[in-house]
């Protein structure tokens, strides 16, 4: 069957049982039954439960609510109680930010005029647009939203703003007569309408087509069911979580079998294993990579990018290519004039041409309504002296003969003193078959319209022509024997702050594509103009091609390819799968309803606030509230300071953690005491490892990080040496704490009192730990020691509590600790600064890989 935009008039209201007078009224409700509401499925909100429950999924979770039953079955009830505060914590965090999110942006909704004028029984009538059916005839006019996809059979100077739909920066013109290629993309189709589209310019008359979910924007609200993707924090912490699952599980099992071997009672060894459990587990882990995010997400907000989803916050650290629409997101999404050339003589009468000829309106607010080509060139014509009220009061309009797409003209009369003058614009190749130049000179005009052509501008000619009487009403046969005035060049221009974001992003390992409906020639100028490609280069793909392309071939493109124009909602779709496909982590920019569905596909979408249509914004991760590129990259830094920042974290407390299993494993084999009760091990992984982790989160980026590539998506979560450096300190940190165990034991003190001083020693130690991985690349002593005030605030607020529940008596019956003397805490003091000057000098061999060494490694992988 033919498409609609096929079909010849009669034809179109044969196929829709219709008219050019409308649909009888008497029909409606029949139709309406049959085709249902003109509206868009609403979008699934999350509930406040779902949201909540979401909280307590993860691995690590589960483990602990595992742990505080047993707890709470054995008598633990303290320890029970804590470990349930962390999880209600953790929850509570994770649960405020992503409601408050959901709540700052307005789900998805119809992209649609609240009401339509539509002709029933060949009156106009005015209607709720849900009420639409196909076969209505609806009146369309500047300003207008068109309310359902509809074929025009009757325009007048008749223009439509489709930068939402199509991707394209400039208005449409509109026809009426059929069209009969085969398999048109919206953008191509110019005698039909799209719902959710703007008229900018005329009047016409149309037949409904499709409404609801048929149209081209239900279309692309369907493919925008696509499974959510996880974040790299997600999958790296998914993977650890099982993993530590599983190897805590093993270790329980062997130490309390190994226990019962030796004869122990079974009650002390299920402690004991208990104790081993909360060792190994980082309670605290949880909570601050959440609290980390949280941070970030503040931080980003302040720099005008709002996160709706927390882990979303690192993503960007992962990212390695950005798909960005061009309208309005590389661009400013306003059509200037860039270049003029005036004929000899008459450069103040083409900026005269320029304010008269157009059908401009000026609002109250003295802003201008309509075309944004011509709302371009009367904005240049104003910057330039010349005023409106001017150019009416010395060229008084008299008639109008508005643009076609025969002719690719426009005409006006104007008096002019007493003659009368013709401005006329249009097409630079139906202008100079008008104009009385000879052919030398209009190849001469023509050449300069090719070179401007190719820097993908948009030009336009100016001529005149005088009349000594008034020719009254304006023909196309006026339109001759032209005297030219000049020429113009329009384009949207990029914004100058993103040609250094895309700068920085080169610097930073990360590839820059533009996808856009736009025409290539004018991708290719604005990608040039950006820095994104080099003058003269074949990275360019139109969506035409793609479409003749095999799998293996579309996939082999993707790699090199920087720009791709005139590109449909389901290629930007096919495009960031296949980039995904090949293991590259894509994020994806974008302010129009064609953009939704690769926005929720991207690892990371990321909507324009102000530009944005709602789709765009429900679909997306992150907002820009100022649409500005340029603040994806501080987004970028901040995404590599967090998952850095996350990485010391978990090298910190994982080593300190390690020190504590093989001191409760160890002490039993050499013969020592149970050195530490689970209520120790729970207060060192909550405080110890918390409040310094609080800290940790929040150091200062190093200076380098934009000028590393992005992490590899599946680079494992220990990757640059982290483990042996975990092993190593660990394991000192367990010597340390057992020496003070022998040297307290061997001078005579009782089991309380060594336990106290294990458990202050492995407190002491973890701070000096703290200090140590505060930077990865430099050293403790070279680097700015007070540059982290938070980190010293932490280390002196969790000393005085150390000493409060180890000197205060109410709390000695709590935490079962006794009071230390003068000379235990001595040797605990010079025992940790052996301790800090040990670490410092293990970062000498396990740096992490340099900047150079990772990014001949990634090159390398892409070559083979």
């Amino acid at each position: 069957m033919a498409k609609f935009y096929q079909l010849a008039n009669d034809d179109l209201f044969q196929q829709l049982k219709t008219t050019s007078s409308g649909l009888p009224s008497d029909n409606i409700t029949a139709l309406q039954n049959e085709y249902g509401a003109n509206k868009l499925p609403d979008a699934q909100q999350k509930s406040r439960w779902s949201i909540l429950l979401a909280q307590f999924m993860d691995v690590m979770i589960i483990l602990l609510i595992i742990a505080a039953i047993i707890s709470f079955a054995v008598g633990e009830h303290t320890d029970a109680f804590v470990i349930l505060a962390i999880i209600i914590g953790n929850a509570w965090m994770g649960y405020s930010q992503e409601y408050n999110a959901e709540k700052s942006i307005k789900m998805l909704q119809e992209m649609s005029a609240q009401h339509a004028v539509v002709l029933r029984g060949d009156k106009p009538v005015k209607v709720d647009a849900k009420e639409l059916v196909p076969g209505d005839v609806i009146l369309l006019e500047a300003g207008d939203i068109v309310p359902a996809d509809a074929r025009l059979f009757q325009v007048s100077s008749f223009r439509t703003e489709e930068a939402s739909l199509t991707g394209e920066s400039h208005t449409v013109e509109k026809k009426t007569e059929a069209i009969p290629d085969e398999n048109l993309v919206p953008g191509d189709q110019h005698n039909m309408v799209f719902k959710g589209t703007m008229v900018s310019n005329g009047s016409a008359k149309a037949v409904v087509t499709a409404i609801g979910i048929k149209t081209e924007i239900g279309k692309i609200a369907e493919m925008m069911e696509v499974e959510a993707q996880k974040t790299p924090l997600q999958q790296r912490l998914a993977v650890f979580s099982k993993q530590l699952a599983v190897v805590v599980i093993v270790l329980c099992v062997i130490i309390y079998g190994f226990g019962l071997w030796r004869g122990e009672e079974p009650f002390d060894m299920f402690l004991i294993a208990l104790s081993l459990a909360v060792a190994a587990l980082p309670e605290a882990l949880p909570a601050v990579v959440t609290i980390a995010l949280a941070q970030g997400a503040r931080r980003m907000v302040k720099q005008k990018a709002l996160v709706r989803k927390l882990p979303a916050v690192e993503t960007l650290g992962s990212v390695t290519y950005i798909c960005s629409d061009k309208t309005g997101t590389l661009t400013q999404n306003v059509m200037t004039v860039e270049k003029i050339q005036a004929a000899p003589d008459q450069d103040e009468l083409l900026k005269y041409a320029m304010m008269l000829n157009n059908e401009v309106r000026f609002s109250e607010s003295d802003e201008l309504l309509g075309d944004s080509t011509e709302t371009a060139l009367v904005n240049y014509a104003l910057q330039h002296g010349i005023t409106k009220i001017d150019a009416d009061k010395r060229f008084p309009l008299v008639a109008k003969l508005p643009f076609d797409s025969v002719r690719m003209r426009m005409s006006s009369l104007h008096q002019y003193g007493d003659k009368w003058i013709l401005f006329v614009k249009g097409a630079p190749g139906k202008m100079m078959e008008a104009v009385s130049e000879t052919n030398e000179k209009k190849e001469e005009w023509l050449d300069m319209n090719r070179a401007w052509a190719k820097e993908g501008l948009r030009v336009l000619f100016f001529g005149f022509k005088v009349f000594d009487k008034n020719p009254g009403e304006i023909t196309a046969e006026d339109e001759s024997d032209l005297e030219l005035l000049g020429m113009t060049a329009l384009i949207d221009p990029p914004r100058e702050e993103v040609i250094d974001a895309i700068d920085e992003c080169k610097t930073a390992g990360i590839k820059t594509v533009m996808i856009t409906g736009d025409q290539p020639l004018t991708a290719t100028a604005i990608a040039e103009r950006l820095g994104m490609v080099e003058s003269g280069t074949h990275d360019v793909h139109a969506g035409a091609d793609l479409d003749e392309l095999t799998a293996e071939e579309f996939d082999r493109e993707t790699r090199h390819t920087a720009v791709y124009a005139r590109v449909s909602p389901e290629q930007k779709l096919r495009i960031v799968k296949s980039l995904q496909a090949q293991g590259e982590f894509v994020a994806m920019t974008g302010d129009g309803v064609n953009d939704a569905p690769s926005l929720k596909q991207a690892d990371i979408g990321i909507a324009m606030g102000i530009t944005g249509t709602d789709v765009s914004k429900e679909a997306a991760d992150m907002i820009l509230l100022d649409d500005n590129f340029s603040t994806i990259v501080k987004a970028v830094r901040e995404g590599r300071r967090i998952y850095e920042n996350i990485k010391k974290f978990i090298v910190y407390v994982l080593s300190c953690n390690l020190a504590e299993i093989l001191v409760i494993v160890a002490a039993p084999i050499l013969g020592f005491v149970t050195p530490l009760l689970p209520i120790h091990i729970l207060w060192i992984n909550l405080v110890t490892d918390g409040l310094p982790g609080l800290a940790l989160v929040a150091e200062p980026a190093e200076k380098d990080i934009m000028n590393r590539p992005p992490r590899p998506p599946k680079e494992n979560l220990f990757a640059g040496g982290l483990i042996p450096r975990i092993v190593v300190t660990g394991v000192f940190l367990a010597i340390s704490a057992l020496f003070i165990q022998w040297w307290t034991a061997r001078a005579g003190y009782d089991t309380v009192t060594q336990q106290t001083a294990v458990f202050t020693t492995l407190c002491f130690v973890q701070l000096g730990n703290a200090l140590a991985v505060r930077s990865a690349y430099h050293s403790l002593f070279s680097s700015d020691i007070f540059a982290n005030r938070g980190m010293w605030l932490a280390i002196i607020g969790t000393v005085a509590l150390q000493l409060l529940i180890v000197y205060v008596p109410f709390l000695d019956h709590i935490f079962k600790t006794t009071p230390l003397d003068r000379n235990i805490i001595g040797m605990i003091v010079m025992v940790t600064i052996v301790c800090i000057l040990f670490i410092e000098g293990i970062k000498r061999f396990y740096r992490i890989p340099t900047h150079h060494s990772v990014l001949e490694g990634r090159r390398s992988r892409k070559t083979i």
